[in-house]
Formats: C-alpha cells, structure tokens, sequence
C-alpha cells in the first residue's frame, strides 16, 4: 500500500503527529480541521456560522493540494460542542456542499481540542 501525505500551507499546520491529509488509492483522507486561521494559527472568534466558513475553507484547501475539491468529497464527519448548533452549521455546511451531497455524521462531543466549537473530517473519492 501506497500512501501520499498532502500537506499545503492554506490549511492550519498539524498540532500533534498526524497529517493534514493522506491518499491511499483513489481516496483522499482529511484529518479533523478545527476553525484555525492558517495565515496566524489561532482559532477564529466570533459565530458558529464563521468558525463553520473557516473549518469548511481548509478542507477545501487540503482538497485543492490533492487536486480536488469539495464537490468529490464522499463522507464527512462534523463534531460539535453543542448540537443546537447543528441547525446554523447545516446551512453553511450547504454553502459548500452541493447536491449529489456526501454521505454524513454529525455528533455532540464532550470536548475538542483548543476548545473548538467545531471539527470536520472529510473522505473524498480522486
């Protein structure tokens, strides 16, 4: 088995010993994106719609470094600190996800790391 590492500096660096994305085959896998600005490396402040807008922007980036983009992504997992923010997460999540959309879970979670609010994963088909 074959893996290619992407790596692109569009998307926050890694905080720990993992990568931003990895291809196996003719699969992209994202590591989880918290809403971190990659230009200053600090979490974003603000609404949980702009924390969503960024999470959402570097995955596109690490999408775009595996010469992809969203619309190929096949399965996302969204964890949040509070589920009643689901419903404000979906409608941004729908401004970057377009129908045929990927499959999808999304979870309440005890805690994220830095104390994000939100972290999304993602699997795209290349």
């Amino acid at each position: 088995m074959s893996k290619k590492v992407i790596k692109t500096d569009r998307a926050p660096a890694a905080i720990g010993p993992y990568s931003q994305g990895v291809v196996v085959g003719n699969l992209l896998f994202t590591s989880g994106q918290l809403p971190i600005d990659p230009a200053d490396g600090k979490l974003v402040d603000g609404s949980i719609e702009e924390k969503a807008q960024m999470v959402f922007k570097n995955l596109a980036a690490i999408a775009e470094a595996a010469g992809t983009t969203l619309d190929s992504a096949v399965k996302t997992t969204v964890f949040l600190s509070d589920i009643n923010n689901f419903k404000a997460v979906n409608a941004v999540y729908a401004q970057y996800f377009k129908e045929p959309f990927p499959a999808r879970s999304a979870f309440q979670v005890a805690a994220l790391p830095l104390g994000a609010d939100i972290e999304v994963e993602a699997i795209f088909a290349l």
